[in-house]
C-alpha cells in the first residue's frame, strides 16, 4: 500500500505541470449555464445541510444511539463528501470562462470520489444485513450488531474503498498524457481520463472492469440475499400489523439502494456511442449531484424518531428566537 503510495504521487509530480485538462461540462448550452448554477447551487445547499444535520440529529439523540442510525450517520457523512468533491468545481465551471484543472486536481477528484462511491456501495450492503438481523433475529439484535461488529463493518467499507481508489488510481497516473486534453463531461471520471491518455489504456480499463464488476455484483449478493431472508420472514409473521412495521423499517433503505443501484446499473447498460452521451451526462448528475441529497430526505421523510427530532429542534430554535 505504501508503496503504491508512493508511486502515485511520484508519477503526479512528473507529469503535473505540462498536462492540464478542460472540462467543458455544460458550455455546450451557454444559455443554461446561470439557470444550471443555481439549479446545482441549491441541491448542493440541501445536500450539505441534509447530511451534516442527519450526522448532528444521530450524534444528539441518545435515542438514534442504534446500529441502524450508526450506518446512517456514516452514510450520510459519505454523501456529504462525496457531494463535496465533485459539486463545487461543477458550479466554478458553470461561471468562469477558464475550465481548466490541473492533473494533479483532476486525479485527486477521481482518487476521493472513488473512494466515496465504493465506501457508499458496501455502507448500503452493510445497512441491508443490519435489516436483515434485525428481522429476522430480533432477539439477537442487540448482541450480533454489537458495537465492535458495527465500526468493523463501517471500517471495512471505508478501507476497501480506499484499496480500490487507490488501485485505479495507481494505473491511471502510469499512462502518459501531454500538454491540454479535453474531457467532455463535467467531472474526472475514469473513462472520460483514459480517453485523452496517449498510451494504451488496456490494463487500465480492465483493473476498472473488474473492480466494478465485483463491487457491484457483491454488494448486491449481499443486498437481495439479506432481503430475500427479510421477505420470507415478513411473509410468515401471522398479524398484518407485524408485517406492516417489519417492511415500514426496510422501506427508506430499499428506495435509497434502488435509486442508487438503478443509477449504476443505467450507466453499464448504456451503449458507449455519440448519440448516448447526454444521457450519460444526466445521469452522472443524476448520480454525483442528486443522489447524495436525496438520502437525507428519503430517510428524514419515512423516519419517525428523525422527523421528531427535527420538529424538537426547530421549535427549540424558534424559542429561543422568541425569548
Amino acid at each position: 500500500m505504501t508503496h503504491a503510495s508512493a508511486s502515485v504521487f511520484r508519477n503526479l509530480e512528473n507529469q503535473s505541470d505540462e498536462v492540464t485538462f478542460i472540462l467543458l461540462g455544460f458550455s455546450e448550452y451557454p444559455e443554461l449555464q446561470v439557470p444550471l448554477f443555481l439549479l446545482f447551487l441549491a441541491i448542493y445547499t440541501v445536500t450539505v445541510l441534509g447530511n451534516l444535520g442527519m450526522v448532528m440529529i444521530i450524534r444528539i439523540n441518545p435515542k438514534l444511539h442504534t446500529p441502524m442510525y450508526y450506518f446512517l450517520r456514516h452514510l450520510s457523512f459519505v454523501d456529504f463528501c462525496y457531494s463535496t468533491v465533485i459539486t463545487p468545481k461543477l458550479l466554478e465551471n458553470l461561471v468562469v470562462e477558464d475550465k481548466t484543472i490541473s492533473f494533479t486536481g483532476c486525479i485527486m477528484q477521481f482518487f476521493l470520489a472513488c473512494i466515496f462511491v465504493v465506501t457508499e456501495t458496501f455502507m448500503l450492503a452493510v445497512m441491508a444485513y443490519d435489516r436483515f438481523v434485525a428481522v429476522c433475529n430480533p432477539l439477537l439484535y442487540t448482541a450480533v450488531m454489537s458495537q465492535k461488529l458495527c465500526s468493523l463493518l463501517v471500517g471495512a467499507s471505508y478501507s476497501w474503498g480506499i484499496v480500490c481508489s487507490l488501485t485505479l488510481t495507481y494505473f491511471l497516473v502510469h499512462l502518459t498524457f501531454r500538454g491540454k486534453n479535453i474531457i467532455k463531461n463535467f467531472v474526472c471520471e475514469h473513462a472520460a481520463i483514459v480517453s485523452v491518455s496517449c498510451s494504451d489504456p488496456y490494463i487500465s480499463q480492465k483493473i476498472l472492469l473488474v473492480s466494478a464488476t465485483f463491487n457491484e455484483i457483491g454488494s448486491l449478493v449481499i443486498i437481495l440475499t439479506s432481503y430475500i431472508f427479510i421477505f420470507t420472514t415478513v411473509m410468515r409473521m401471522p398479524s398484518t400489523g407485524g408485517r406492516h412495521k417489519a417492511f415500514s423499517t426496510c422501506a427508506s433503505h430499499l428506495t435509497a439502494i434502488t435509486i442508487f443501484h438503478g443509477t449504476i446499473l443505467f450507466l453499464y447498460c448504456v451503449p458507449s456511442s455519440k448519440s448516448s452521451w447526454l444521457m450519460v451526462k444526466v445521469a452522472s448528475v443524476f448520480y454525483t449531484v442528486v443522489i447524495p441529497m436525496l438520502n437525507p430526505l428519503i430517510y428524514s421523510l419515512r423516519n419517525k424518531e428523525v422527523k421528531e427530532m427535527v420538529k424538537t429542534l426547530i421549535n427549540t430554535k424558534l424559542f429561543c428566537d422568541g425569548k
